[in-house]
């Protein structure tokens, strides 16, 4: 197997064997993971089959890796676009159905010619054709009510949120420190 930037990915871990961020998945490159390995910055919790080698060195690359110091994380969420898709599960907050991110637009739920701001409690993920039969009403107006109040999401539940968004690749290495604490369903 050649190695290139976008092969071995290394699972990045907090230093309480949390991942970073789950949405997206806090991966870093093959090359910085040998980096960060080879400054002492991290510790290897648990190696791919592939071999690298340098003039002096064979070695087996990190596939998740934690790091020696815990960062914290903010208390507070970013408000993007992202995010706002992010807690509303990808799905139109009017007729619900999930889409892929360059299908979904995003809706002021009092329009801004209203005085409505661009905040969390008055954004909401929205399809195309919604959002045009929305236009510039709200969403009594328009006899289109929300499926769920627009609320600022905590880093908590936008994490768990982004835990029901798994990325299409996941090492086997990887799932014991994704999905460790998920509720197990009883038999």
């Amino acid at each position: 197997m050649r190695i290139t930037a976008n092969t071995c990915p290394a699972l990045v871990l907090n230093a309480d064997f949390q991942p970073l961020s789950y949405f997206p998945l806090s991966l870093w490159s093959w090359h910085d993971t040998v980096k960060a390995v080879f400054m002492d910055r991290v510790n290897v919790v648990s190696e791919y089959d592939q071999v690298v080698r340098s003039p002096s060195l064979t070695f087996n690359l990190p596939s998740v890796i934690s790091l020696k110091e815990y960062v914290p994380s903010s208390r507070r969420v970013a408000f993007t676009r992202f995010n706002v898709f992010l807690r509303d599960g990808f799905a139109c907050q009017y007729c619900g159905v999930q889409k892929n991110t360059h299908d979904l637009t995003f809706d002021h739920v009092v329009p801004r010619s209203k005085g409505g701001l661009t905040t969390w409690e008055n954004v909401v993920t929205a399809c195309g054709p919604c959002n045009m039969r929305k236009a510039n009403r709200t969403p009594r107006e328009a006899s289109m009510p929300l499926l769920f109040p627009a609320r600022e999401p905590s880093a908590h539940r936008l994490r768990d949120e982004g835990r029901s968004f798994p990325p299409g690749y996941l090492h086997e290495s990887w799932r014991d420190f994704l999905y460790w604490d998920a509720e197990l369903d009883p038999f």
